[in-house]
């Protein structure tokens, strides 16, 4: 059996969906898994065994040039091509859909109030229900699953392997881990203002736990916040521009990630690493909280179906409340590194 999964972007959902596979493969072993994806997402893909073959789009790019749209149409035809047996929509947009549709005439999603565009479900031909404002990493896996006869437990997800793979990193990065010292990792960007913590406060975190603090950057504007908060401590560096596969293989090195909910913080969760990850205008609902993965969480209400970008309210998290939870991390952290070795 053949099937094509297509969810798109953004990095963090791409994460979410990408821990059903490896319970996809122990059900079906023989399984052939394509994962159509955006082309600037699709480095968070290479190297995972489950998947046969990563293929590509820009339908980004058809903001700026809408005639590439007949370039995208004759690329995913082409796709078509290798005959599934079944396509997934994993996406539940009308883009996704769409996409989905032109790969393939047997297809799944979720059905049209699972989703915000409603209209995406009409083109499937299994539908799955989940309400939208259940837990993302359970919605991921129930689309994926359910369309195959099966079903992916919470208990399993709890139990998942690490599932993404870094290959050849660049090896300048090996200065930037100095040894018998506890390394954290800050993602201190996101898409809104409103969902990043104050640098001013990332800053206090690094003085008082005294660890080596590396600070990832995406573009320019958090490049230069995280030169500032170099200046204003000693134990911060800034990390060079990454690509995905050195991102992973950045994450995979520290001790701990501290982050606002973005897709670079969830990938601590899912290579099993220690982290804390920080909410204010978006529900908790997104991720699964375990012994090492954390989440702390601004007072405001979420209403999950529309999100408020003028909630501030991460502002007003004390970072004493982090610094207590990085802690107990990596306290916990080192202690299991130093039982595996014994």
């Amino acid at each position: 059996m053949r099937i094509a999964i297509v969810k798109l972007s953004a990095l963090g959902d791409i994460i979410h969906a990408m821990v059903a596979l490896q319970f996809i493969k122990q059900h079906a072993p023989d399984i052939q898994i394509d994962w159509i994806v955006e082309e600037r997402f699709a480095g968070i893909l290479q190297y995972n065994p489950d998947i046969s073959q990563i293929l590509t789009v820009n339908l980004k790019a058809l903001k700026n040039n809408k005639l590439a749209i007949f370039q995208e149409i004759k690329k995913i035809r082409r796709y078509a091509k290798k005959h599934y047996d079944l396509v997934i929509d994993a996406q539940g947009l009308i883009k996704s859909a769409v996409t989905a549709r032109l790969l393939g005439k047997h297809l799944a999603g979720f059905d049209a109030d699972s989703i915000r565009e409603k209209a995406a479900s009409w083109f499937y031909n299994v539908k799955v229900s989940c309400a939208y404002h259940e837990n993302t990493i359970d919605r991921n896996a129930l689309v994926l699953s359910k369309p195959l006869g099966f079903d992916i437990t919470s208990n399993e997800i709890l139990n998942k392997k690490p599932f993404l793979y870094p290959n050849n990193a660049n090896p300048q990065l090996d200065a930037f881990f100095p040894k018998n010292r506890n390394t954290i990792v800050f993602v201190i960007g996101s898409t809104w203002e409103s969902r990043n913590y104050p640098i001013e406060k990332f800053v206090n975190i690094a003085r008082i736990l005294s660890a080596n603090c590396l600070t990832l950057w995406g573009n320019e504007q958090e490049k230069l916040k995280a030169e500032w908060m170099s200046k204003q401590c000693a134990n911060i560096k800034v990390l060079p521009k990454l690509d995905l596969n050195d991102l992973k293989a950045v994450v995979a090195r520290a001790d701990l990630l501290i982050g606002n909910d973005t897709g670079p913080s969830h990938i601590a969760w899912a290579l099993n690493k220690p982290s804390i990850t920080i909410f204010g205008p978006t529900p908790i609902s997104r991720v699964y909280q375990t012994d090492i993965n954390k989440v702390i969480k601004s007072p405001s209400t979420v209403n999950p179906y529309k999100l408020n970008k003028e909630d501030y309210s991460i502002r007003d998290i004390d970072e004493h409340e982090i610094i207590d939870q990085a802690k107990r991390l990596l306290s916990t952290y080192q202690n299991t590194k130093e039982t595996l070795l014994t």
